[in-house]
């Protein structure tokens, strides 16, 4: 794993500044500890930033075909690199390295663009071709890996984070409005924007291309969810068990120690069990927990631990380990409220005094149905087919007014969120629970002029827009499409890169491989829910990995208690961050000062929302203040 940084200007004969790329390169070090590298030619420059994974003697970057014509900085991992190798030596290159990054400079000799087709594997690289003056950016299927760009008259500059854009004097930092309120509604900024103007995401699945000062990107890839299978459950079962075993495998090929974070859930503990299987010796497990027992699943993580003969470490976080959220606001070099970045950035910290590399259990929620909101979500459908007196009846207004407790995760809570949906479309029922502010809740915090200035933004439309891809499938399907474009890229992938990069730690995702994406993603939604039963087929290939407890446990999530740590410990931190801020123009300071009253009082939870205010306003101190 890497970082990676560049520049091309449109003008070839323009020099770029040594002290530049250096600089952008060192902004982004935490992700490389291990070596930096550069690369300098009449208008480019390409900079690199190493954590040694494979071929740890020579495999350092920017590297180049034989010639030196083409040149690449790559963050990532090709897991089949080995079976591109021969065929690519067949066929007369030659190879000076033992490293996977060597088979992308003559794969885009052979193929240009269509080379992301035989790559299997999480990347984002930058490939400088001279002889045509082409830049080529990739960002692998999921997005797993980060890139981000900004492109004006003067070129192109390119790199794994924003942070590393930034060292750039010239870097306008005028903040995206329209941004702010698309990461108030989300927890996160979606992909093309940043929260500047003047910088973009390369969606995952996407290359671009620039030349001749001009810049054009495609999409290269779309899971495939269409059409379904009809294959038997039995085919099925094998298929899962056999997809995921090979992706497992091949991400454990590593010349450094790996591990795995193990929580004990259904996902982290069925990838630990395909490790375990494959090992001679204990696999490495590391797990966190909080001093709260709704929120703690360390028994669960040691009962797996146990079940699968792991050497298992664990690390308890407290509300005096907080502070982290500091240094959160300097990693997540834009506003980032997914709370759960605490524990990700703790059980990064832990697992990398250890090992380099850790497997991990993403996807698995969003592929086979895991969280509670697809419960409610086939709960809404069923609604849907109640007579529409009794329809009437149970999405009346009066529903709303009931009030929850203080408990973040309260039954009344969730009820109380599902009865205010019941009214909506399904597609509008679902954009509910995934949106943290809802459009009336925004506008009412905004400020009258911040209201004006982003007139005409829609946050939900771009959700809506991920639907429309998908017609013809029923709509958990649809809605799992729509949650691995965007919840699993913008905010899952996001937040585990950035916690593991900032220790230098290396996460890797079985589920994450494409074929094994595209195999659940065309299984029929009964091979994932059962009535309220989830991950069903997942489950029984993987049966013996599982004890019965943890089979049968309900879904417990990677939060921590911020209700709790908002009402405590946490008050401090609302009074620096929202009742001394600065006035931005952004938001009514009444509003804001009411509703962490209403959530300090008890009668409603606001955490989430708290958290995105603060997380926001920190972002604003850490690059937008004078220093």
């Amino acid at each position: 794993m890497c970082g990676i940084c560049g520049i091309v200007w449109s003008d070839p004969s323009r020099p770029v500044d040594r002290n530049l790329i250096e600089a952008m390169t060192k902004a982004i070090a935490h992700r490389g500890p291990d070596g930096s590298g550069i690369h300098l030619e009449p208008g480019v420059a390409l900079g690199h930033r190493r954590l040694s994974i494979i071929d740890l003697s020579t495999g350092a970057q920017p590297l180049s075909n034989e010639d030196e014509t083409v040149w690449v900085t790559f963050n990532g991992e090709i897991y089949n690199f080995q079976s591109l190798r021969p065929e690519l030596e067949s066929k007369g290159h030659r190879f000076r390295t033992e490293s996977d990054t060597e088979v992308l400079v003559h794969l885009w000799e052979e193929m240009g663009p269509a080379m992301l087709g035989r790559l299997r594997g999480m990347f984002a690289f930058a490939l400088w071709d001279g002889r045509t003056r082409t830049l080529f950016l990739a960002r692998d299927r999921l997005g797993k890996k980060p890139l981000v760009y900004s492109e004006d008259a003067e070129g192109i500059r390119f790199a794994s984070e924003l942070k590393s854009l930034t060292t750039d004097p010239s870097f306008d930092r005028t903040v995206d409005e329209n941004s702010i309120d698309d990461y108030l509604t989300y927890q996160y900024v979606p992909h093309p924007r940043t929260i500047y103007r003047a910088a973009k995401k390369l969606p995952p699945a996407h290359y671009a291309i620039y030349r001749d000062g001009k810049l054009h990107v495609e999409r290269y890839w779309r899971p495939a969810f269409t059409p379904e299978s009809t294959r038997r459950w039995d085919e099925d079962v094998e298929a899962v068990r056999e997809t995921l075993t090979e992706a497992t495998r091949l991400r454990m090929i590593s010349d450094v120690p790996i591990g795995a974070f193990l929580s004990g859930g259904i996902d982290s503990t069925i990838i630990v069990g395909i490790m375990q299987q494959l090992s001679s010796t204990p696999v490495r497990t590391f797990s966190i927990g909080f001093p709260i027992a709704e929120y703690d699943e360390t028994h669960y993580a040691r009962m797996a631990a146990k079940h699968l003969g792991t050497d298992h470490q664990e690390l308890i976080v407290t509300p005096d380990a907080v502070h982290v959220v500091h240094d959160l606001a300097h990693f997540y070099d834009e506003p980032f409220a997914d709370s759960s970045a605490i524990p990700t950035y703790y059980v990064s910290q832990a697992t990398r005094q250890h090992v380099t590399v850790a497997l991990t259990g993403d996807a698995g929620d969003e592929l086979f149905l895991g969280y509670d909101r697809y419960e409610a979500a086939r709960l809404g459908a069923w609604f849907d087919r109640l007579p529409k007196s009794l329809r009437k009846i149970a999405a009346a207004k009066w529903w709303q007014n009931i009030p929850t407790s203080g408990r973040q995760k309260s039954t009344l809570r969730r009820a109380r969120r599902l009865l205010e949906a019941l009214a909506a479309s399904p597609r509008a029922r679902y954009r509910q629970f995934v949106t943290i502010f809802s459009k009336d809740r925004r506008q009412r915090l905004y400020s009258e002029e911040f209201n004006r200035r982003i007139t005409g933004n829609d946050p939900e439309r771009w959700l809506e827009s991920i639907y429309d891809d998908i017609p013809g499938r029923d709509f958990l399907t649809q809605t799992s499409y729509v949650d691995v474009n965007s919840y699993l890229p913008l905010d899952i992938l996001n937040k585990v890169d950035i916690a593991s990069m900032a220790h230098g730690l290396e996460c890797r995702s079985p589920m994450l491989d494409h074929e094994f994406v595209d195999l659940v993603g065309r299984m029929p939604v009964d091979r994932k829910m059962q009535g309220m039963h989830r991950k069903v087929i997942l489950k029984e290939a993987f049966a013996g990995f599982l004890p019965p407890e943890i089979r049968r446990r309900k879904k417990m999530g990677f939060g921590v208690p911020l209700d709790h740590w908002f009402r405590g410990e946490l008050i401090p931190l609302l009074e620096e961050t929202l009742f001394s801020a600065p006035d931005r123009g952004w938001f009514d300071q009444r509003a804001v000062r009411d509703l962490a009253e209403e959530h300090l009082s008890g009668r409603w939870d606001h955490s989430g929302r708290l958290w995105s205010l603060v997380m926001l306003e920190l972002w604003a101190r850490n690059y937008l203040d004078p220093r």
